[in-house]
């Protein structure tokens, strides 16, 4: 059988399968129109080829630049510097040279491109110092700019009209926690020379009492609330007006306008019910296998990954419910279950949830549940949601959320590591949206299951199901090209895994 047969039909294999399950509707399987008019093109994806840059700390974070058809991406796998691959043809993308930028700081954090310009987020070699976002051409990798910005730059993207590049500073502590950076948003004003402007959250501080009753986390030790802040991901408008940023260890989103250049809220994103049936759990890595229950447990969203969909002027925010905990050598929050001690009322059967096959693997923070202030714990939260959720942009309202879709999918494809059921199980890292005809499409990856799960969420009040897709190990970064950007003219899917260092290629059918 023909290759190109063969992943056909592997891929409608997917679909039908799908539709039995009621998880996508007869729409699921049809061919539709691209967005130039002319062309026919399926949402059904598969692998078109990859690219191997590296081991582990290569292929973090992708770009693409249409101009050049060019992928740059992250390597810091034996010093930081950005590939350079050719995926003018992608079935066979073909390394060409890197960029050096060890001269400017220390690790290489994320890169982006419009316009022919890319941008690097660096931080500096002494990570609680200030940072620099570092502009080149794409052509000629010619330095543009560098510019000073907060400390532990750690995701930069341009707006869709290329006018600003955003980053966001995550400002993490020393591992003694003795120096803990303010952690802020950066615009940087393309059009005018690069000029900066440094936001910071010190203008919540009256809010805090609030905030934190909704599900803000402000814990970190000895810390102001400017400095527990810790941006980690940005997503912006259509419009290029307004962008939100995910803070993932203060289990938050904060909204900001581009515009007057102001962070205009906080919105805290509360706990998910793993008591629930639709929010099952498989919490213990020393049970037998992967056994999914419902438990007495919270879980944190703390998203890594966002991306924002505009539908009825409405924004809607999808996160990629990750998780992560503050561990250093100076303050941890870690525990496990089975070494701390339960309210006997809150849990009568503290002894069985103990056991190491039940609740005593399972990761929690110490810094929330003991709601008494007695010593011992009246309520169990755990890191991350193990799915994906959807977000009302300005209200901070919750749409939807995956529930216990992706963990047990995962278990059906063959992608579940039991080893992770005891942290944050298939650990959905980052979320990306594009359109493919005339459907919006999202696209999952998960760090532990080494998995993109695609759904239509043309109406994403009701995000359907449509395929997995298998990739290399630990996908961090997502970029999606769309038919009239792809050197092919059929779109593109380009995951980065960290783990392998593995860039690869899927195009649709």
């Amino acid at each position: 059988m023909n290759k190109k047969i063969l992943y056909a039909s592997m891929g409608l294999a997917v679909l039908f399968a799908c539709n039995e399950q009621n998880l996508i509707d007869d729409a699921g399987n049809a061919e539709l129109k691209s967005g130039n008019g002319k062309n026919f093109e399926s949402f059904t994806f598969m692998q078109a080829g990859s690219v191997d840059i590296g081991n582990k700390g290569a292929a973090e974070i992708s770009a693409f630049d249409p101009l050049t058809n060019k992928l740059f991406v992250v390597n810091n796998d034996g010093g930081s510097k950005i590939d350079v691959v050719n995926l003018t043809d992608p079935t066979n993308p073909m390394f060409v040279e890197s960029i050096d930028i060890s001269m400017y700081g220390g690790g290489l954090n994320s890169v982006t491109v419009k316009n022919g310009l890319l941008a690097a987020a660096i931080e500096a070699n002494i990570k609680t110092d200030n940072g620099k976002v570092v502009v080149f051409k794409t052509t000629d990798y010619t330095e543009i700019a560098s510019v000073e910005v907060g400390a532990l730059p750690d995701m930069v993207t341009f707006t869709p009209d290329g006018r600003y590049i955003l980053s966001a500073n995550e400002g993490e502590p020393n591992d003694e926690y003795t120096i803990d950076p303010v952690g802020t948003v950066s615009i940087i004003n393309v059009g005018n020379g690069f000029s900066v402007n440094t936001l910071d959250f010190s203008g919540f501080v009256s809010k805090q009492t609030i905030l934190k009753s909704k599900g803000l986390r402000v814990f970190g030790k000895d810390a102001t609330f400017a400095q527990d802040i810790e941006p980690e991901y940005i997503t912006v408008s259509e419009n290029s007006k307004k962008a939100w940023v995910s803070l993932q260890e203060n289990n938050a989103i904060a909204e900001i306008d581009i515009n007057s250049q102001t962070i205009v809220k906080i919105l805290p994103l509360g706990f998910k019910d793993y008591s629930l049936q639709r929010n099952s759990i498989d919490p213990s890595n020393e049970d037998g296998g992967v056994n999914f229950g419902t438990w007495p447990v919270y879980g944190m969203y703390q998203p890594d990954g966002i991306t924002v969909l505009a539908n009825n002027n409405v924004p809607f925010v999808f996160t990629a419910n990750e998780g992560d905990s503050r561990d250093y050598d100076g303050f941890s929050e870690e525990e496990r279950i089975k070494d701390i001690n339960l309210d006997l009322i809150a849990f009568p059967n503290a002894d069985f949830l103990q056991k190491k096959a039940n609740l005593g693997r399972l990761n929690i923070t110490n810094t929330l549940g003991d709601i008494d202030g007695d010593g011992d714990y009246d309520k169990l939260y755990s890191y991350g949601a193990r799915s994906f959720s959807i977000w009302n942009g300005h209200t901070g309202k919750q749409i939807y959320d995956s529930g216990d879709f992706l963990d047990k999918t995962a278990v059906l494809e063959g992608s579940y590591d039991d080893a992770r059921s005891d942290d944050k199980g298939a650990e959905p890292e980052t979320v990306v949206v594009g359109r493919v005809g005339n459907k919006n499409l999202l696209f999952v990856g998960m760090e532990r299951a080494d998995a993109v799960a695609v759904y239509d969420v043309t109406n994403p009040v009701k995000p359907k199901y449509l395929q997995w897709l298998k990739c290399g190990d630990a996908p961090e970064g997502i970029i999606f090209i769309s038919a009239e950007e792809s050197p092919v003219g059929k779109s593109l899917l380009v995951v980065s895994s960290e783990n392998d260092g593995v860039v690869t290629v899927f195009t649709t059918i």
